[in-house]
């Protein structure tokens, strides 16, 4: 099973370069980075895990540029978002930062997206939290198309793009309806969430990796009414704590990569924890 990580690296962790460095040296398959702009401090909405919300959100990194540190100093870790709040970007914008890490790292991104949680942040983007999937999907839409190996033009409900020579284009290759780096959408298991994964991606980021025995068939059910290729899905669980029985039930539901949490700490508490997990490798 390959395992990658995640972690909030911020202005008071490890750094990415040399984490990254860690992780290949070590044998890991990838680094995967969350994404906040910002957190109000006037806020509503509550954090999703309970309690007070923990420092490290209002202090990340920007995923993209600390990726783009971590792929200059390896050769063949994998980088992904986990995750990217495509509502909150300019979708031109966001497809050429895409477009480039990806390019630049030999194709060896994974864009992790997502929904969102905290209704403050995205409304200072001016995103409508109602309409937020269907903003995602028609800006998904519209990224396809720049991806595209020719000129195409978008128009959806929340903007479009004319039909433009956009270089350089991710690595992969088309396959079935999913344009660009390896894509893979996060939230709670769901209808719309299974229609969102079916429709422009490769496959699901569970959060925690838990129920994933009655949700998966849902899954492979939707993925197969929008008729995807059954071995094409691809389940990795993120932001696991993980255990030798864990492992074994992922296992046996045919996962082949999950995404182990991290402390957002400092070196030595990092490489640390970079230890306990020799046993997984």
């Amino acid at each position: 099973m390959r395992i990658a990580v995640t972690i909030f690296l911020t202005d008071e962790t490890i750094t990415p370069t040399r984490l990254a460095r860690e992780l290949e040296d070590r044998g890991f398959a990838g680094l995967f980075l969350p994404e906040h702009t910002h957190i109000p401090v006037e806020r509503t909405t509550p954090y999703p895990a309970g309690g007070e919300l923990p420092r490290e959100y209002g202090r990340t990194l920007d995923p993209f540029v600390a990726l783009g540190q971590a792929a200059a100093v390896t050769g063949r870790l994998g980088l992904g978002t986990g995750i990217t709040l495509v509502a909150q970007h300019d979708p031109i914008v966001l497809a050429k930062q895409i477009a480039t890490l990806d390019h630049l790292s030999g194709g060896r991104f994974t864009l992790g997206l997502g929904f969102g949680w905290n209704v403050e942040e995205a409304a200072d983007h001016g995103v409508r939290w109602r309409t937020r999937r269907e903003l995602v999907r028609d800006r998904m839409g519209l990224m396809r198309a720049l991806w595209s190996e020719e000129p195409v033009a978008y128009e959806g409900e929340f903007g479009g793009v004319r039909a433009s020579q956009a270089h350089p284009k991710p690595v992969r290759k088309a396959r079935g309806p999913v344009v660009g780096p390896r894509t893979l959408v996060g939230g709670a298991a769901g209808p719309k969430l299974f229609a969102h994964i079916s429709e422009y991606a490769d496959g699901w980021l569970p959060i925690g990796g838990r129920g994933l025995s009655e949700s998966l068939p849902l899954l492979r059910t939707a993925w197969a009414e929008a008729g995807r290729d059954p071995d094409a899905l691809q389940i990795v669980p993120y932001a696991v704590h993980p255990t030798p029985g864990k492992l074994a039930h992922y296992a046996e539901l045919g996962i082949e990569e999950i995404v182990v949490q991290l402390p957002p700490a400092g070196e030595a508490e990092v490489l640390k924890a970079l230890d306990g997990l020799a046993d997984c490798l």
